[in-house]
């Protein structure tokens, strides 16, 4: 379905057909759960966070604009609400300075992660993510598991395209860096 045609269920759910809404909810409770577990390793409360976001979309389903697509704004309810439940819980991450990622080279990070078939290193790489910030790991879920465009990601976490790039490249070099150390 086409960001018009989202737009015309939006408008119908907002004269009373409340049913409806159930189609956004098949359509993005993977992808949205997909975020949020990311940002909050418990299922229990990533399934829970799942919910909220779709009921606080719901109750402010009037205040979307369309300025942006449905999906970027319920993402950005879905990371929000994320977010908000991190900052009640105080998780300690490790410290990677800028010289440790200096010497890293695109070529040798894109040749690390080239084989993405091997079992062990796919291991290390989730257990390396659980140690990414709540931003890091929210921009590599957008951009490599739910294939997101870089301006859409912009759009979502309020950066430019550009810093987005940058952030992202900084990431796989620090994903390199807690998966070899």
């Amino acid at each position: 379905m086409e960001n018009q045609d989202e737009n015309i269920y939006i408008k119908r759910i907002l004269e009373g057909e409340t049913n409806l809404f159930s189609y956004f909810a098949e359509r993005y409770s993977r992808s949205i759960h997909s975020l949020i577990i990311r940002i909050i390793p418990s299922k229990e409360d990533a399934e829970e966070l799942t919910q909220d976001t779709f009921l606080k979309a719901f109750r402010k389903l009037d205040t979307f604009k369309g300025e942006c697509s449905f999906s970027t704004w319920l993402f950005r309810i879905a990371y929000n609400t994320a977010i908000s439940a991190t900052r009640k819980k105080r998780i300690i991450l490790p410290i990677i300075d800028d010289a440790m990622l200096e010497g890293l080279t695109g070529e040798l990070i894109d040749t690390f992660f080239e084989d993405d078939e091997d079992e062990i290193r796919l291991q290390k790489l989730e257990a390396a993510i659980t140690k990414l910030t709540v931003e890091e790991k929210t921009l590599i879920t957008l951009f490599y598991t739910d294939n997101k465009p870089v301006a859409e990601i912009a759009d979502l976490l309020e950066l430019t395209t550009d810093n987005v790039k940058v952030k992202l490249y900084r990431v796989r070099k620090k994903l390199y860096v807690l998966m070899t150390n």
